[in-house]
């Protein structure tokens, strides 16, 4: 199937009949605990567009979660899951091997920061990955407790939402929580008082006494970070705030993790977020982009550290499933070949100037942020820095309506976050961004409607 013309077209009432159809089938047959960002239903996509059952062309700042950072339908990933499918769909690598799979961690190893001897594991979803890194680290270092970060997000099994900052959605009443996981502040420059250099070394001591006098460094297997806070809001660290823990753990003999699985593979500008810093992590975890919207997941690191668990005690029915090994190969050659990062440089270029203008004194807007392709803005009350949700659910349903697909987000809930896919086209990219300027301009008049953060 071609790609859909990459052009904002609406044609109906966004959610059309058709979707509305489709979803009361929904509501009768699906759990009602599955947030819903909007009832739309769609039919194929391509590029920067998405095309739902009514026939409406979006304009996609999602890309399925930071997901199809390569296209939903890149040409090149559809061939070799193609290809994939007529040879075999499964035979479980942890009995039978198969050349994609080495072929992905081939890549990874050879991306991933750091020169020396590193080794990969695969799995299905980003926490699972998550998991696994907090298994390797203890294993390797024969301690317990692992230390996260405030406004962080690692997904929604029981151990990686106890590693999840935000309550509501992720954790209410889901207790008793994971043992030996410990929060410590996150630089959250906006917030905070100071300048960025100051704003990084009050975190850094703030994490480092946590550890020293309420933990014990000695019993820390893993400090485990985001370098861009994605569901938090993509919230970047002031500079040298990063140095300065992966420092620390070398020091006192705790793996550092970098969780990549929304920043990583091109995203923010480089291949991983953590290069525009310098930093080399132990382990770094990846999924999203990985598998150009299949569902695959990796852990990357240190050979010693990965080699660390003995055989059989990694693995899982679908870790590294043959047809998103497949289409990984594939999406990480596009990555590399079209040189995405470059693309994601080019995309915050355009995006980044144009909000900035919106955030003019008195605006909602009290900050734009991000790298790449992976650019938020904060809306608050003018004239305060208190948050206001309400301004972002009102955007992101006139967004809707008149064909853009954005997303919701922050420990708040008062940041809209635009991922868009990395192939996407300046046209398409403007066209949305011409969009979402007549929303926040026109956000005193605009009715208020519930649009969820999801991630």
């Amino acid at each position: 199937m071609s790609q859909p013309t990459q052009q904002r077209i609406v044609k109906t009432a966004i959610p059309g009949p058709a979707s509305l159809e489709l979803h009361g089938r929904r509501e009768t047959s699906f759990s009602s605990s599955f947030s819903v960002t909007v009832p739309l239903y769609i039919d194929r996509a391509g590029g920067g567009i998405l095309v739902d059952v009514d026939g409406n062309h979006l304009i996609d700042l999602a890309a399925g979660i930071a997901v199809t950072s390569v296209g939903a339908s890149h040409p090149r990933v559809v061939e070799a899951v193609k290809e994939q499918v007529d040879r075999f769909t499964h035979t479980g690598f942890l009995v039978t091997q198969y050349e994609a799979a080495l072929g992905v961690a081939e890549r990874l190893n050879a991306l991933t920061p750091g020169d020396f001897p590193k080794r990969t594991a695969l799995f299905s979803t980003g926490a699972e990955a998550i998991e696994n890194v907090v298994k390797i680290s203890r294993v390797y270092t024969g301690r317990d407790a692992i230390v996260v970060l405030g406004h962080a997000y690692h997904g929604r099994t029981l151990l990686t939402m106890t590693m999840t900052s935000k309550n509501v959605p992720y954790k209410e009443g889901f207790g008793p929580f994971a043992p030996e996981i410990y929060r410590v502040p996150s630089p959250y420059p906006y917030r905070w008082t100071g300048r960025g250099e100051d704003i990084a070394q009050e975190a850094f001591d703030q994490l480092a006494e946590q550890v020293r006098t309420q933990i014990g460094a000695h019993n820390v297997a893993a400090i485990i970070v985001e370098p861009i806070q994605g569901e938090g809001g993509f919230i970047v660290p002031p500079e040298g705030y990063l140095t300065k823990v992966a420092k620390f753990a070398r020091e006192n003999g705790i793996v550092f993790v970098a969780d990549e699985i929304q920043t990583g593979l091109g995203r923010t500008g480089d291949m991983f977020a953590v290069n525009h810093e310098g930093v080399v992590p132990d382990l770094i975890a990846t999924a999203k982009a990985l598998a150009g919207g299949l569902p695959l997941s990796a852990v990357t690191g240190r050979a010693e550290i990965m080699n660390a668990v003995p055989a059989g005690g990694l693995g899982g029915t679908y870790s590294g499933n043959p047809l998103a090994a497949a289409a990984a190969v594939a999406a990480l050659d596009v990555i590399v070949e079209e040189d995405l990062p470059a693309r994601a440089r080019e995309i915050e270029s355009i995006v980044k100037p144009r909000l900035e203008a919106l955030a003019k004194e008195g605006s909602r807007i009290g900050e734009v942020r991000g790298r790449g392709a992976m650019i938020a803005a904060e809306f608050v009350v003018p004239g305060t820095t208190e948050p206001d949700p309400d301004a972002v659910k009102k955007i992101a349903a006139y967004a809707i309506e008149r064909g853009v697909l954005i997303l919701v987000a922050g420990t708040f809930g008062n940041v809209i976050r635009l991922l868009p896919p990395l192939v996407i086209g300046d046209e398409l990219l403007n066209d949305a961004l011409d969009v979402l300027e007549e929303a926040v301009r026109d956000l005193d008049v605009l009715p208020t409607e519930v649009v969820r953060s999801v991630a």
